[in-house]
């Protein structure tokens, strides 16, 4: 007698991938840059034509920039379920300390204004206070256990003020040519210089990719299909020379290169044909969006930072100092503050007692948009870098509709709201999926 028997259980199979999924493409990255792509078609039509000229686009970047530094550090502090109200007073403050350490108290010590030295020693005095400042937010934060919402909002009115004190009110400038430089028009590479960093850039982007798949075949890990890992290096080739395309299409004018022809590598300014290209603030948010990627995804405190996120509780237990984390913390964006003052200052040649007002609205929309989770444990540098753009094209564009100033605040306001309502109902579905 036979026994036979039939296996009635379906089969195990592995469970399908959405393409996406196979591409290990973030989706939330796509509707990011789907967001960015709309504003920018909406307003183009808006201005008939004027907001996508090499022009405007050249000066969204170093919009940009001093807010998308910042943006950056918000990403740590909001990971870790904190916030901070106070970065655009951080800001006004740090600047404050440079522009009268470059125009009043060093040229009083005997470096008059030009010295060489001057520029690095306000850089190197306004860091520390930065740092400083931040540091002592995160020691009420994080051992005082005061919250970081009064800290900061404290901060928001004690620094700004300290700053006006230092400069009893008033603008201080012109400031340094050197410190300037990295301001923006006033400190740009040039067309070949901006074409070979973009090569070595396309050249980096791709090694990245290829050698991040070689390690995950080494360790067996699964890898997306090997076309998929060339079209991320053709698409992120092409983005890299299209950017530099569109900042070396701008031209710098004639009546600005017939005051100093040399400058721009001519002889006379008859038939110089001379281009601005990539900013060095841009390079310089580059420069520290790299860092703050590698700090997030490869140091020890980096991944403090994001189980500090998930977790606190279990993070202490598992011997993370997490009031020292909140000091580091807060002491990195006090020093990103003070990066973004240099910026934000040597782009309008002066300090004045405004710059960085409403700034603590921009960065954490910035980074809020950018998919950083108010509840903690999530973020990316790059979102936050794309969302500070995306709200920089936002007020760039409107002002060019012609929008009142107290609208664009409105909308600013609104924007955020919807984008913390989009955000729950992103991660709910995630959730539920």
């Amino acid at each position: 007698m036979t026994d036979t028997t039939t296996d009635t259980r379906p089969s195990q199979k592995a469970p399908k991938r959405s393409f996406l999924n196979q591409l290990e493409i973030d989706t939330r990255l796509l509707g990011m840059i789907g967001a960015f792509v709309l504003v920018a078609l909406v307003f183009n039509v808006l201005t008939d034509g004027r907001f996508l000229t090499p022009r405007n686009i050249f000066n969204l970047t170093i919009q940009t920039a001093s807010v998308a530094i910042m943006a950056t550090g918000m990403v740590f502090v909001i990971v870790t379920r904190h916030i901070d109200l106070s970065v655009g007073a951080v800001l006004a403050a740090c600047s404050a300390l440079m522009a009268m350490l470059q125009v009043r108290w060093l040229p009083g010590l005997g470096l008059e204004i030009g010295h060489w030295a001057i520029p690095w020693i306000a850089i190197a005095g306004g860091i520390a206070l930065g740092a400083a400042i931040g540091a002592f937010n995160g020691w009420m934060v994080g051992y005082l256990a005061i919250p970081a919402f009064i800290v900061t909002l404290g901060g928001f009115l004690v620094w700004r003020n300290v700053g006006w004190y230092m400069t009893a009110g008033q603008t201080i400038g012109p400031l340094d040519e050197t410190f300037m430089i990295f301001g923006g028009i006033n400190g740009t590479l040039g067309g070949p210089l901006s074409w070979a960093i973009g090569i070595v850039a396309i050249l980096a982007s791709v090694a990245l990719i290829f050698n991040a798949r070689r390690v995950k075949v080494a360790h067996d890990f699964p890898v997306k299909p090997l076309w998929a890992e060339i079209a991320l290096a053709v698409v992120a080739a092409l983005a890299i020379a299209g950017f530099i395309a569109i900042l070396t299409a701008y031209e710098v004018p004639e009546r600005v290169v017939a005051r100093e022809p040399a400058k721009y590598g001519c002889a006379e300014a008859e038939g110089c044909n001379a281009v601005y290209g990539l900013p060095i603030s841009v390079l310089l948010l580059l420069a520290i969006a790299i860092v703050m990627t590698v700090i997030a995804r490869r140091t020890r405190l980096g991944r403090y930072i994001f189980a500090t996120g998930g977790n606190p509780d279990a993070a202490e237990l598992s011997g993370i100092n997490t009031r020292l984390l909140t000091v580091k913390i807060f002491a990195l964006i006090g020093a990103l503050c003070a990066i973004s003052a240099i910026v934000a200052s040597a782009r309008l040649a002066n300090h004045s007692n405004d710059l960085g007002t409403l700034d603590e609205l921009r960065v954490i929309a910035a980074a809020v948009i950018g998919g950083t989770a108010l509840s903690g444990g999530i973020g990316t540098i790059y979102g936050a870098i794309l969302g500070a753009l995306i709200m920089q094209s936002l007020q760039s564009g409107m002002a060019m509709v012609g929008v009142d100033a107290p609208l664009q605040n409105i909308v600013v306001g609104a924007v955020l709201v919807f984008a913390v309502f989009i955000d729950i109902v992103y991660r709910r579905k995630m959730g539920a999926t």
